[in-house]
């Protein structure tokens, strides 16, 4: 249990779309609109598990067309992301837009996040450690994935307040996103080499 707790911890805290994003909205629109993105995301996340621990994901993504669709659209829109995120300019700006994304942003960014189908994946067909009963490890992890899963989320909207608060100068800003789009692309890239 030890051991899934460290691999939840450890693939959650990289960087990719949920924790930048959320980082985002929360250096964009204050804590309490991040708050809601984040409750989003926390939704999207969940319906992603429930989506692979019941089969629906191996099931949709049986068909080969359906399946590499809904790849190249992810790619599209992640690697959108990051082209916005590293051309902001001088300010820091992680995810910039007018409005902020809301419950439905989030959970809506979960359902074509590769890294929330990979690591998710990941998490719950491996590491087995309760043998004695399906349910009782599936629940067990779940409640692991969501007790590591809130504070990191909001340890990033923490950080993107923080950053946008430390007025930074053009230079460093533009620095952070040519990072935090550059991590995003690496997610983008590890995705697509999985589907070689």
């Amino acid at each position: 249990m030890l051991t899934f707790a460290a691999a939840v911890f450890f693939l959650m805290m990289t960087p990719g779309p949920g924790v930048l994003s959320t980082a985002g909205v929360g250096a964009a629109f204050g804590a309490r609109v991040a708050t809601r993105y984040v409750l989003g995301l926390f939704i999207g996340t969940n319906l992603v598990c429930i989506a692979i621990v019941s089969g629906v994901t191996a099931a949709i993504l049986a068909d080969d067309r359906l399946r590499t669709l809904l790849f190249f659209a992810s790619i599209a829109y992640l690697t959108y992301l990051a082209l916005r995120i590293a051309f902001a300019g001088s300010k820091v700006a992680f995810i910039e837009r007018a409005r902020p994304p809301g419950i439905t942003g989030g959970i809506l960014l979960q359902a074509i996040n590769p890294k929330a189908y990979a690591v998710n994946t990941a998490l719950f067909t491996g590491f087995g450690f309760w043998p004695q009963s399906f349910a009782v490890e599936m629940a067990l992890k779940f409640l692991i994935v969501n007790a590591i899963w809130i504070p990191i989320h909001f340890s990033w909207l923490w950080l993107g307040i923080a950053v946008q608060r430390m007025n930074l100068a053009r230079r460093t800003q533009r620095v952070i996103n040519i990072a935090m789009a550059a991590s995003m692309m690496i997610v983008v890239l590890l995705a697509a080499l999985s589907q070689v």
